[in-house]
């Protein structure tokens, strides 16, 4: 198993009007702050989790191996 850190590029595409209160507090730890903000996570379940949750105003970019 190598020590490489798999990342996963998330970025904001809708914008957060309308979104409950879990869903803004799912953007804000994510690190996201507008539309077309990107940021890099890695990828782990406990994201992955947070990604599906808000899955309908993200867009993410998967690591080509």
């Amino acid at each position: 198993m190598s020590d490489k850190t798999v990342t996963l590029r998330v970025t904001q595409d809708r914008s957060r009007n309308g979104a409950d209160k879990a869903q803004l507090a799912t953007l804000r730890s994510l690190g996201l702050r507008r539309i077309r903000h990107t940021v890099e996570v890695s990828d782990t379940p406990q994201i992955r989790g947070m990604l599906h949750r808000v899955r309908h105003l993200v867009h993410i970019e998967e690591p080509h191996s």
